[in-house]
């Protein structure tokens, strides 16, 4: 499996985590179990970038891709250009609306990365 793969992989089940409330650990996908432990410090991470918005307003899909590029920068070496081109690549295949999300997105990951930085 690629890392694209593994990324897909991972937002598919972060979207049925969120559908569900009931965690569906993977042994094949060692950030999913990740994710899942550290979900309220990932989610943290996001309120604390979000300008006049909540987590909660953002798409199942969306608020995936997001957790997953948040734990990259904040729980791996991964380089954090590298990441936030990879949300966005998936962002455009699987949420894409009039490019208006690709940019909410943008935005939103560049907050978070100089939260972090």
């Amino acid at each position: 499996m690629t890392r694209r793969e593994q990324r897909q992989a991972v937002i598919f089940k972060l979207y049925e985590y969120d559908l569900m409330k009931t965690p569906n650990l993977d042994d094949e996908l060692p950030f999913l179990n990740d994710i899942i432990l550290n979900i309220d410090s990932i989610d943290s991470i996001i309120e604390q970038a979000l300008e006049r918005y909540s987590l909660s307003r953002l798409s199942f899909l969306d608020r995936a891709i997001i957790r997953l590029a948040t734990y990259e920068m904040a729980y791996t070496d991964t380089p954090k250009a590298i990441i936030i081109n990879e949300a966005i690549e998936l962002t455009k295949d699987y949420s894409d609306i009039d490019d208006k999300q690709r940019k909410f997105n943008n935005r939103l990951l560049h907050n978070i990365k100089e939260s972090l930085d």
